[in-house]
């Protein structure tokens, strides 16, 4: 399987996969915001895009030049693709957030990125190719690599299993928004489709927020702005680039950087010990994303 997704050999751009691992772990902080903004969870995925949206919208006819004559141009299934993106993420943002605030950080994060084995399963599928050994070996190393790093906090418990589902169910809606927007990025540059992609999600977010009762409108605003700089414009703007130039396999296993990420941020900010297991687990991590990345070099 080459590292793009239906782009054969086209050159892929240095900064492609640091802008993939710079995404994951800019995407970690965002369940931290979460539980600190002073609205119910659902409704900070609301105000995540609502804030996000007009920045998207500047940036896409700042650096997507045309960006207006390029949505005018796409064809119905593209904007079917757009919508469903649209749903996918507000889908996903509310059972992700919803389980960010009812079971462990630790519980919520790998949960959540169950998508990490979904996207290759499925990639494969819709590509019609089986993966390289080398990128198996490096899936297999990577779960091996989160088992360890989760291995002394994660735990399923009675009180925690809400929270579970939910970021569960998080991680599927999560692996449509993706391969979604993957379609979408053949069609048009990234920040358009971010862009839209965040429009068409609003309103399904604000339904969500009403339907589980949550406080809407904050008082304070400071996490929910970081939030939606953070995550939807930093994170997302560059999960989008990089989603043009690699598999769903390579996407799907840097998902797992997320895990990661949030171990760390237990040890830093609430101060959960870092074992010699779970450094183990960031050394697999690392090798995995080495490995999966070998292959590429050669082919580009």
């Amino acid at each position: 399987m080459t590292a793009t997704a239906g782009v054969g050999q086209r050159h892929i751009p240095a900064l492609a996969f640091p802008a993939l691992v710079g995404a994951n772990v800019t995407l970690a902080f965002g369940p931290t915001l979460v539980r600190l903004a002073d609205v119910g969870p659902v409704a900070a995925g609301f105000w995540r895009q609502m804030i996000a949206l007009p920045v998207l919208i500047l940036l896409a006819l700042w650096r997507d030049r045309g960006s207006g004559s390029a949505l005018r141009g796409l064809g119905p299934t593209t904007w079917l693709l757009l919508a469903g993106a649209g749903i996918f993420f507000a889908a996903d943002l509310a059972a992700w957030h919803h389980g960010i605030v009812r079971t462990k950080l630790a519980n919520a994060t790998l949960f959540a990125n169950c998508s990490a084995l979904i996207m290759p399963i499925i990639g494969a599928l819709m590509l019609r190719q089986l993966p390289r050994p080398l990128h198996l070996a490096a899936l297999a190393l990577a779960f091996v690599g989160t088992g360890l790093m989760m291995g002394s906090s994660y735990e399923l418990a009675p009180e925690n299993l809400s929270g579970d589902l939910s970021s569960l169910l998080a991680g599927l809606f999560y692996a449509g928004y993706l391969l979604s927007i993957l379609r979408v990025r053949r069609a048009m540059a990234s920040w358009t489709a971010l862009a839209a992609a965040t429009a068409a999600s609003v309103l399904p977010m604000l339904l969500f927020a009403w339907m589980a009762g949550d406080a809407i409108m904050p008082h304070n605003w400071t996490p929910l702005i970081l939030l939606a700089l953070s995550s939807q414009i930093v994170g997302q703007g560059l999960m989008t680039y990089a989603l043009a130039y690699f598999s769903p396999l390579v996407v799907g296993l840097a998902l797992l950087i997320q895990p990661m990420v949030a171990a760390l941020i237990g040890w830093l900010r609430f101060g959960e010990a870092m074992t010699l297991t779970d450094a183990l687990g960031a050394v697999a991590i690392a090798v995995a994303l080495v490995l999966v990345r070998l292959p590429e070099r050669k082919g580009a």
